[in-house]
């Protein structure tokens, strides 16, 4: 085979690869289930659980989305400020305003050996979440205000709530969020579901990079497929909104079964199929939103974090990123350098990439695009093209033992 038909041929290849990846998201963005503020009501108790480590410019904003929740009477909250060096303590104590189902705990105790600082936290909040009715004033008077909670212990817990639902700090909700998210649970049967956020970018890196989070799983994986069936490799999570049946979380150990796991979402959900349970995947873009990074700094701390776990070592991130160059690469650089047939070939591709690109944003949340929107996704080379570099960035903090979150750092070896 010569130089050109072999070129033709790795075109050829990518385009098909990237129109399969458009027609998924085309699938997904029909069948994709967008959850919708309703008249749902629940009678059951519902425990919210917000692991927050210097979160004060963001923790009171979900405090009062929390304050406005609809259709979930036997609600109750629980904070944990962990260990923050801010004023997050202080800044959630404010935004409660002295509302009795909302518990603000307070730890200064770091995170065992073996465990993640955010597992720590949540598996922390799921112990106390049945333990107050032994705090007499749960936001009452002492050093700083607060209650400190004992020492971590895992394998505890009661029945007495039949839902948990964990929250990042930088997740906004509308007013029937929490009712809708538990209404999906029961309607399922799932032990677990996630109402994916739309994820909101500001700066030029944040629209260049965050939209790839939804498109990674809106153009490879059929949803309804991947909630119908029991396979853990077709599990899809979000952390940063996670709503449990509470006997099935406890039945897995909760976050103790993913104690050492940096992306805990997909572990936990993983945990739960292997275990028999069914766990699904909705667009929550309707109900809720979150900016995860803000700017450029935050974005490549936060992706270097995590990226290396993504697909199980070097190797799977070797592959992935072939089939990205492949896929998402040679089809524009033909579209811009071949002629004739090659470079309607590679035109058709990139255009396939776009598409996969606008349809994956669309469905997170069924809204209308914009043309910040069309421009990330014409950019879509390049959003690949910084993945790569987060990936690489990744597995070389990784290896050094240089992976830092928050200011504590983390166990090269997890």
């Amino acid at each position: 085979m010569n130089t050109h038909r072999t070129w033709e041929f790795a075109v050829r290849a990518g385009t098909v690869l990237a129109v399969l990846g458009a027609g998924t998201a085309l699938v997904n963005r029909i069948t994709l289930r967008q959850l919708r503020d309703g008249d749902a009501e629940v009678t059951e108790p519902v425990t919210v659980c917000v692991p927050a480590r210097d979160e004060a410019d963001r923790l009171p904003d979900l405090i009062a989305d929390l304050r406005a929740q609809q259709g979930v009477p036997r609600l109750r909250v629980l904070i944990l400020d962990d260990d923050s060096g801010d004023d997050t303590y202080r800044a959630a104590l404010d935004a409660i305003g002295g509302d009795h189902r909302f518990t603000l705990l307070r730890n200064d105790i770091p995170p065992p050996p073996g465990w993640t600082g955010k597992n720590a936290a949540c598996a922390l909040l799921a112990t106390h979440a049945d333990d107050l009715d032994g705090v007499a004033d749960p936001i009452g008077p002492g050093p700083g205000g607060g209650y400190t909670p004992r020492p971590f212990e895992s394998g505890h817990g009661s029945t007495d709530s039949e839902v948990l639902i964990f929250l990042d700090a930088d997740v906004r909700l509308s007013p029937g969020a929490l009712a809708v998210g538990i209404h999906e649970l029961r309607r399922t049967g799932a032990s677990l579901v996630c109402p994916w956020p739309a994820q909101q970018a500001e700066t030029t890196a944040e629209r260049l990079v965050q939209p790839l989070l939804a498109w990674s799983w809106a153009s490879t994986l059929p949803v309804a497929l991947g909630n119908a069936m029991p396979f853990r490799s077709m599990a899809v999570a979000c952390g940063q909104f996670l709503v449990f049946d509470a006997a099935a979380y406890r039945s897995i150990g909760g976050h103790a079964s993913v104690a050492d796991r940096i992306t805990e979402d997909l572990a936990i959900a993983r945990e739960l199929r292997c275990n028999g349970h069914h766990t699904a995947l909705a667009a929550g873009g309707h109900i809720a939103a979150t900016r995860m990074y803000r700017g450029a700094s935050e974005l490549d701390e936060g992706y270097r974090r995590w990226l290396w776990t993504a697909y199980g070592g070097v190797a799977g991130s070797i592959a992935v990123g072939g089939y990205a160059a492949l896929t998402y690469w040679l089809p524009p650089l033909a579209a811009l350098t071949g002629r004739g047939r090659v470079r309607r070939i590679g035109l058709l591709g990139y255009a396939a990439a776009v598409a996969g690109r606008l349809l994956a944003h669309s469905g997170e949340d069924g809204g209308r695009l914009t043309g910040a929107n069309v421009v990330s996704a014409v950019a879509h080379p390049l959003s690949v093209a910084a993945y790569a570099v987060l990936s690489v960035r990744s597995h070389r903090a990784h290896r050094t033992g240089a992976l830092v979150w928050k200011g504590r750092e983390l166990d090269d070896n997890r």
